[in-house]
């Protein structure tokens, strides 16, 4: 990991990535197979985590958290275009073999899972553990703009320098989701995650639960 790039954060923001051996294994994973869109807004997401985590009072391991937020999004990378799963799954289970691979305890290993397989569902994370809620809080930051004003200028400000959103991040990211889901469009039903496939795709159909139950077995 770059020193020139983790400094900013931490002298402006008071919080620090993980340098744990662990950390710096997971940080050169990552930026060996996501592309550098997918790795700096996978940091963002850390740090969005964890400054909101400091604001709100939620206790988190920041190791956990952040192997969690570099893992997230692994899932939509090309390393998963032959995968019927959920693309959150994916993620999840690959930060489950790392963490098992290291010998890290199994109800830490569960927390990282839980928090990668939940961070596209809302209403749920945040009732759990910290690192679950930051994860997809701090994702929805880093996308959507979700409690914006929850940080300072000057915070937001210092994040982007260190690491950049670049050129036409929103569309960027949204093709990013389709790529990774578009060979799987039927895991992206009962979520927000079928905006994308009929954002970019205009012959794609939703699935219609109440069409799906009107026309079970049950008659």
């Amino acid at each position: 990991m770059k020193q020139d790039r983790t400094a900013p954060t931490k002298e402006m923001l008071d919080v620090v990535i993980p340098d744990s051996q662990l950390a710096r294994q997971v940080a050169q994973l990552i930026r060996d197979t996501e592309s550098e869109l997918l790795f700096n807004h996978s940091t963002r997401v850390y740090l969005w985590g964890a400054l909101l985590g400091k604001r709100k009072s939620i206790a988190f391991d920041p190791e956990l958290l952040y192997v969690a937020s570099m893992f997230h999004d692994i899932g939509l990378t090309s390393a998963y275009r032959e995968s019927e799963l959920r693309f959150e799954v994916d993620g999840a289970n690959a930060a489950r073999d790392f963490l098992r691979s290291h010998h890290v305890d199994e109800a830490d290993v569960a927390t990282v899972w839980t928090a990668v397989a939940l961070h596209t569902t809302p209403g749920i994370p945040e009732h759990m553990h910290g690192e679950i809620a930051l994860v997809q809080a701090g994702a929805g930051m880093d996308v959507a703009g979700r409690d914006f004003d929850a940080f300072t200028e000057e915070q937001r400000a210092a994040v982007v320098a260190a690491w950049p959103r670049g050129a036409d991040f929103a569309g960027k990211m949204i093709d990013a989701f389709y790529d990774g889901m578009k060979h799987r469009p039927g895991t992206t039903f009962g979520t927000f995650n079928d905006d994308f496939l009929a954002h970019k795709d205009p012959r794609f159909q939703r699935m219609n639960l109440c069409s799906i139950i009107l026309n079970s077995r049950w008659g």
